[in-house]
């Protein structure tokens, strides 16, 4: 399997001898666990009930300003505890084994509009499996950016830096989309027809949420149901502002690597590690900040096992990373902004053709002229 610069950094042997010490890791957490991992996902399941309850009850003093934004700050917290630390990691299984009804990732619903059902299939098996795959993995720019210069330039990527701003912004209406495939029905790649069962699942479990948000809470506190309504609106923008910007540094930095479908094509479990290696990245920060944002500072480990419960990861970190330099391989990560920033730096470079494209093109349109004349 080769990689964005060449041929791998390791030989088969090696190769091989990294899959067996990542499996004896894993299996040594995996025999550790105890009911010191289920008291803490249930002491964060209760505090993001309480912290709901709180954001929600503050709303109606409303007509109070401190009062209005303690409860901004409390409900957009219960929002993001709810997406990240609870959502995305009950849902990969990592609780599954406590036997909690409620924690389990097979019947597991979270309380944004993207129905868990279509988020099991898209994410724990397309995106996990191939991951940084160009062709398989649609979390690549989320098929709207180009975030890899494996993908072909088009004009549209100009607005490449509008269009990630965009979907920060409206980060929970942007991911329930994903698996519409609205890009491959534009582009007539898919039929509308495909898409219908996901459609019918997405507007009800969508107009679910948009009900309760708009509607419901804000018509219960009355005369304040538009200091409600914003309230919730703006605790949503923090929870999209922060689940994007900790989602986008996990594959996207300017050191993440993609890989093609040849180049995958028949990994071994060793193979599939390296990969998760090379195209993962980390950010660094306080406990408190790992919490908020579901772990997802730990990418690189949470892509190796990701059915290890997420207050593991920070454990195992220090492992994974000497045994990427005892085999001479990065383990990128960083302060969490140079990891946002390089992200960032990333969507507008790559809005525009690189010099490889530009003289392709070139030759192309030399060439038309030569047959025209």
């Amino acid at each position: 399997m080769r990689h964005d610069h060449g041929e791998p950094l390791l030989s088969p042997e090696q190769m091989e001898e990294l899959g067996r010490e990542l499996d004896a890791m894993r299996r040594q957490v995996l025999a550790d666990l105890q009911e010191r991992d289920a008291a803490y996902i249930r002491s964060v399941v209760r505090t993001q009930r309480r912290l709901e309850i709180a954001g929600r009850g503050l709303f109606y003093f409303g007509f109070f300003p401190p009062a209005w934004i303690a409860g901004v700050v409390c409900l957009a917290i219960a929002k993001m505890l709810d997406n990240m630390e609870i959502g995305h990691n009950v849902l990969h299984g990592q609780y599954d084994w406590i036997g909690d009804p409620d924690l389990q990732s097979k019947t597991f619903e979270w309380e944004w509009m993207y129905p868990a059902e279509e988020w099991r299939r898209s994410h724990n098996y397309e995106h996990h499996t191939y991951t940084n795959v160009l062709g398989k993995d649609r979390d690549i720019g989320y098929s709207v950016l180009r975030m890899s210069d494996g993908q072909p330039w088009h004009p549209y990527h100009l607005g490449n830096p509008l269009y990630t701003l965009v979907i920060m912004v409206f980060f929970e209406q942007a991911a329930a989309l994903h698996d519409v495939q609205v890009d491959r029905l534009v582009t007539r790649k898919r039929k509308w027809s495909e898409s219908r069962e996901t459609l019918l699942r997405l507007r009800r479990k969508a107009g679910s949420c948009a009900l309760r948000e708009y509607v419901l809470f804000p018509a219960l506190t009355g005369p304040l149901f538009l200091s409600t309504l914003l309230g919730n609106v703006a605790a949503g923008l923090i929870r999209n502002i922060v689940a994007f910007s900790a989602a986008f540094t996990g594959h996207t930095p300017q050191d993440a690597q993609t890989f093609t479908e040849q180049q995958v094509e028949g990994e071994s479990r060793a193979h599939w590690y390296y990969r998760q290696l090379m195209c993962s990245a980390n950010f660094s920060g306080g406990k408190l900040f790992h919490i908020l944002t579901g772990h997802f500072g730990h990418q690189i480990e949470h892509h190796l096992f990701p059915d290890l419960p997420s207050s593991r990861l920070r454990e195992i970190a220090p492992q994974v990373q000497a045994l990427c330099t005892r085999y001479g391989l990065p383990y990128n990560t960083g302060p969490f902004p140079r990891q946002l920033g390089s992200a960032w730096r990333k969507a507008f470079m790559l809005a525009l053709p690189s010099k490889e494209h530009v003289a392709a093109r070139f030759r192309r349109t030399g060439s038309r002229r030569e047959t025209t004349s």
